[in-house]
Order: C-alpha cells, then structure tokens, then sequence
C-alpha cells in the first residue's frame, strides 16, 4: 500500500449512501417474515461511500471463518468497473486494518481465536495477488 491508491480512493467522490460502516455480520439479521435483512448497530453510521461499505463488509473479521463468499456476494451486485475497482481497493485496506489490530498486542487479539491473524494475512495476500 506504498502508492498512492489509498488516497484515490478517498479522493475519488461518489454518490454517498447511509451506512453502518461497520461489517460485523451479528450485525445484519434475517426477517424470516418479512424475507428481508434488518440491520441493527447503527453507531458509527453515517454519510458514505458504497464501495467502503462494501469492503467492509466482505472483510470484516467476523466471516474469517469462510462463512461468506465474498466473490459470489458482489457478483450479484449491479457494480461499475470503476467501482469494482474501489470496492477492491477498500477491502485491502480494510483487511489489513484488521491485521494490524490482530498483532503483537493488538485490539483485537484477545478477542479472537488463536490462527485468525494467519487467516486474516492469507486472505490479504490474495487481495494483493
């Protein structure tokens, strides 16, 4: 992440949307009645950017255990080339957000089982290929 890609992405505006900015998937809940997903946890929501919200959550920590596909959840969405790339970019940022916090004596470290920072740099390094 040594180039200027992650600052393109910030600086590359597009239509804003409401987001949780937050990609726990505890966070997003089946309405078995309704045939919809209710999100619940808004407080770090807000203004932003589709793509972001997007990276977020196909990295977030909570699916390391492989229980979602990111690939084959944003296949079935309506993305530009222009945004795919974004979304590209924002997950390897967030992925290696989460990296960083699973370190020696990172935040998220005590709160996650023992191998998840190998799965987490795995998957990063995918991102980068």
């Amino acid at each position: 992440m040594s180039t200027a890609a992650p600052d393109r992405l910030l600086r590359d505006p597009h239509p804003p949307v409401v987001g949780l900015a937050d990609g726990n998937h505890a966070n997003l809940l089946w309405d078995e009645q309704g045939g919809c997903v209710r999100l619940i946890d808004w407080e770090d929501s807000g203004r932003n950017d589709r793509a972001f919200e997007l990276g977020e959550l196909t990295e977030h920590i909570s699916h390391v255990d492989g229980t979602l596909d990111p690939g084959a959840l944003l296949a079935r969405l309506d993305l530009t080339p222009a945004e795919a790339v974004r979304v590209h970019g924002f997950r390897r940022l967030v992925a290696l957000c989460w990296l960083l916090q699973l370190g020696p004596a990172g935040a998220a470290t005590p709160h996650n089982p023992p191998g998840t920072a190998r799965r987490v740099a795995e998957r990063l390094l995918t991102l980068f290929a």
